[in-house]
């Protein structure tokens, strides 16, 4: 189970700036491999955000997100992805319904340093940005896994999202994560 802490939003001059809405995740692994028999891995997820955005920065109503996450390493070199749909519960004609696919290249060096490549592909289905898609491309670096206690590490990565659609209503995203896994 993971609880996210909401994104702070930074806008265009004409727009406030403010936080996200809150999201939680639950997570099951249906298979997985170590590196001495195939390297790859299997999840599903459903995760929902819940409307508590400030200034409008976030969704009108809760929104349900099942997705389908997959990976599969070769040596230093592994591919990760997500497939998923964005379905909210309500105001439907505003909100819209989303395809979501995801996809990472990565590669890794001196044992802590991970560059990769992000493809983010986005498909809307009504609402206002109805039969439109995107996709950001994100050349980035995560550093990680740093330990702190036993078991419990840090990773900090970071990105830059350039759009490669003519539709986008964002580009050039600056993109930071940091991770605690134990």
């Amino acid at each position: 189970m993971i609880l996210s802490i909401p994104p702070y939003i930074v806008n265009n001059p004409n727009s406030p700036d403010g936080f996200g809405d809150w999201q939680f995740l639950a997570k099951y692994r249906i298979a997985a491999a170590s590196e001495e028999h195939g390297t790859y891995i299997l999840t599903a997820f459903y995760q929902m955000s819940f409307p508590t955005g400030q200034y409008r920065q976030g969704a009108l109503s809760p929104i349900i997100t099942p997705t389908i996450a997959y990976g599969k390493g070769y040596k230093d070199f592994d591919l990760q992805g997500t497939l998923g749909g964005g379905l909210p519960t309500g105001n439907i004609s505003k909100i819209g319904r989303t395809i979501l696919w995801n996809n990472a290249l990565q590669y890794h060096i001196f044992k802590k340093i991970w560059p990769e490549t992000e493809f983010n592909f986005t498909h809307f289905y009504e609402g206002s940005h109805d039969g439109h898609s995107l996709l950001y491309v994100t050349p980035g670096i995560v550093v990680g896994r740093l330990p702190i206690h036993d078991r419990f590490a840090f990773f900090i990565g970071g990105g830059f999202q350039i759009a490669a659609t003519s539709f986008h209503p964002t580009n050039h995203n600056g993109i930071l994560s940091i991770r605690f896994p134990f």
